[in-house]
């Protein structure tokens, strides 16, 4: 591939990994093509990264699904297709490292699957968020019907797929598709403002929270409890965390003149 057809860009400062969608003319609409090269870019993640930001490069984040690419596959090719969605928007969720994203423009069908994958989003004032499928004759296929459903309600998602309604940046703040709305032009730094500072973290923290809380959230509150029990216990235990406890408590006692 040549470096005018990467689709792709990635790029590593201070421990944080960019990742950043490479197709601005389509805007960043998801071909077969570019989620290859976002699960490549995400296999190749560099040891002692701590934190990923997730961008795209453009005037939008992501279209969603490129159709062009849809018109004639049999029901196994999409249930393999969708299945394949999955496993790489698994990988950004349960990868074991926060993933925050910078959104603006369209974040639309599978951008909006995309998007919901990461744990920290920011939106800038243009960001809008669409399920079309309902127009174009489809369903989601990205996980969005468990990782949308989640966020905003499975009867909100379900009118959004009906009607085609979309929904602002203050909409999408409101119901907790963005963590954070900042100016025009704002999303990147911010995000990577919020990078760095969960990049701080003790990494077996930050692999902690982003492993076990999805997964709590899909237990019985019993089974859940008990994970969240072994989880303090592998976590609290850990030197490092000994290290950053002595050191808080020596601060703290050294008064509030230090």
């Amino acid at each position: 591939m040549t470096m005018s057809e990467q689709l792709v860009r990635t790029s590593t400062e201070d421990h944080v990994y960019t990742v950043t969608l490479a197709r601005p003319q389509k805007r960043n609409a998801i071909s077969d093509r570019l989620l290859e090269a976002l699960e490549q870019a995400l296999i190749a993640t560099p040891a002692g990264t701590r934190a990923i930001i997730l961008a795209g490069d453009g005037e939008h984040f992501c279209a969603g699904l490129d159709l062009s690419e849809h018109q004639h596959r049999e029901p196994f090719g999409v249930m393999l297709h969708s299945r394949g969605w999955h496993r790489i928007f698994d990988r950004l969720q349960n990868g074991g490292i926060p993933v925050v994203s910078a959104l603006q423009g369209a974040v639309i069908g599978g951008g909006l699957e995309l998007a919901m994958s990461t744990h920290v989003r920011v939106a800038e004032p243009d960001t809008i968020y669409q399920l079309p499928e309902g127009r174009h004759g489809i369903f989601v296929g990205g996980g969005g019907s468990v990782r949308v459903a989640r966020i905003i309600g499975a009867g909100r998602m379900c009118e959004m797929m009906l009607t085609g309604r979309i929904l602002d940046a203050e909409d999408g703040q409101r119901l907790g598709l963005s963590h954070y709305l900042v100016g025009a032009g704002e999303s990147l730094a911010k995000a990577q403002q919020l990078a760095r500072r969960i990049a701080e973290n003790a990494p077996m923290a930050n692999w902690a929270m982003v492993s076990a809380i999805s997964r709590i959230d899909n237990m019985a509150s019993e089974d859940g409890l008990f994970v969240e029990s072994l989880t303090a216990a592998l976590t609290q235990t850990s030197p490092e965390v000994a290290e950053r406890i002595g050191h808080f408590l020596n601060r703290k006692g050294k008064g509030p003149q230090q």
